[in-house]
C-alpha cells in the first residue's frame, strides 16, 4: 500500500506579539475573560510582512532544519484564505523565490480546512508516481481582514505559516474522510471588501458535532479505536471547542495536541504549525499514528490518518 511520510516541517510567526493586555482598554475586558472564552494568551500580527513573506519564511525554516534540496520538489500547494495577488499566486512565487524547476504549482481556496485538502491532493500525485516530493504550505495574514472593533474575532485570530514536505512511503497507513457542507457556509464568511464574520454559537455546534462525526466515521471505516492514535492534531480554533471535541470522540487529554494558547487561531496555518511543533519536540516515533483534523469556512471539514 502506497502512503506518504513527513520528510520535514517548518513554520514562521511574525515578530509582533499581541498578548491579551492589548485588548484590555479597547474592549474593557481583562486577560482572564479572553482566556476563559478562547484559551488564547497571545497571537501574532504581521506589520510590514505580506502573506507571501510569511510563507517564504516558513519554507526557509524547513530548509534550514532539514538541509533538503528543494529542487527535488515536484508540486507546491498553498492553502490560504487570503493573498495579495491573484496572479502569480503564492505557490508560483515560492517556486520563483527558491528557483525550483520542473514543478507544478497551485493555490487552493477551501476555507480553514484547506491544508487538509492540500495534503490529500499532494498524496494523490505522489501515489500515482507523478512526483516524488510535495511541499504543502498553510499561510494566513488574518490581521489584514480582521474587524479590530469586533471582540469576537479580534481576540481569536492571528497570522503565521507552516510548511510540510511529504514523500512516498511504502506500507504505511493513510486514510481520510473529507467532506464539504456548502449549504451552511454563511456561518463563517469573508467577502470582498468585508471583514471576517463568525457566528460563534453555530460554529461551536458544527465543530463538536459534525467534526466528531467525521472523525468517528474514519475510525470506524479503518476498524480502529481512538486509543490507537498517538496524537490528534486539530485546527486550533478555540480551546473550548477542542476540549469538547476530545470528550465527544473519547480522546484522552494528552492525545489532543493543543497550541492555541501561544499562537491563536491561524486558519490554514494552524495544523502545519502544530505539526511542526510535534516534530521539533520529537514527540513521535516509528509507526506512531496521528490524525490531522481540519474544519471551518466553506463549510469544509476533514480528517486524515497517517502512520509515522
Amino acid at each position: 500500500m502506497n502512503s506518504i511520510k513527513i520528510v520535514a516541517t517548518g513554520m514562521y510567526l511574525p515578530k509582533q506579539e499581541i498578548d491579551n493586555s492589548y485588548f484590555k482598554n479597547k474592549f474593557n475586558i481583562d486577560d482572564d475573560w479572553i482566556y476563559q472564552r478562547t484559551g488564547i494568551e497571545k497571537r501574532y500580527w504581521a506589520k510590514d510582512e505580506t502573506t507571501l513573506d510569511l510563507a517564504i519564511k516558513s519554507v526557509e525554516n524547513l530548509k534550514k532544519k532539514s538541509n533538503f534540496d528543494l529542487n527535488q520538489i515536484g508540486l507546491i500547494i498553498v492553502a490560504s484564505t487570503n493573498y495579495e495577488n491573484a496572479m502569480p499566486s503564492i505557490s508560483f512565487e515560492i517556486q520563483k523565490k527558491f528557483d525550483i524547476s520542473n514543478c507544478m504549482c497551485m493555490d487552493i481556496l477551501a476555507g480553514c480546512c484547506g491544508y487538509i485538502n492540500a495534503v490529500d491532493i499532494a498524496r494523490k500525485y505522489i501515489e500515482l508516481d507523478e512526483i516524488k516530493y510535495a511541499l504543502v504550505i498553510g499561510v494566513e495574514k488574518l490581521s489584514k481582514y480582521l474587524d479590530k472593533d469586533d471582540v469576537n474575532t479580534a481576540i481569536l485570530l492571528g497570522d503565521g505559516a507552516g510548511a510540510t514536505l511529504i514523500a512516498k512511503s511504502e506500507n504505511k497507513k493513510y486514510a481520510k474522510n473529507i467532506e464539504s457542507i456548502g449549504q451552511e457556509g454563511d456561518i463563517l464568511t469573508c467577502k470582498e471588501n468585508e471583514k471576517i464574520y463568525m457566528d460563534g454559537k453555530k460554529i461551536y455546534k458544527y465543530a463538536i458535532t459534525k467534526v466528531a462525526q467525521n472523525i468517528n466515521e474514519l475510525l470506524e471505516k479503518e476498524k480502529m479505536d481512538i486509543s490507537q492514535i498517538k496524537y490528534i492534531i486539530p485546527h486550533q480554533s478555540n480551546l473550548r471547542i477542542l476540549t469538547s471535541l476530545a470528550e465527544r470522540i473519547g480522546a484522552a487529554k494528552e492525545q489532543m495536541y493543543i497550541n492555541i494558547t501561544n499562537v491563536g487561531n491561524i486558519f490554514n496555518a494552524s495544523i502545519p504549525i502544530a505539526l511542526n511543533e510535534v516534530v521539533d519536540k520529537k514527540l513521535l516515533k516509528e509507526n506512531d499514528k496521528i490524525m490531522i483534523v481540519g474544519y471551518g469556512g466553506g463549510l469544509n471539514l476533514g480528517s486524515i490518518l497517517l502512520e509515522i
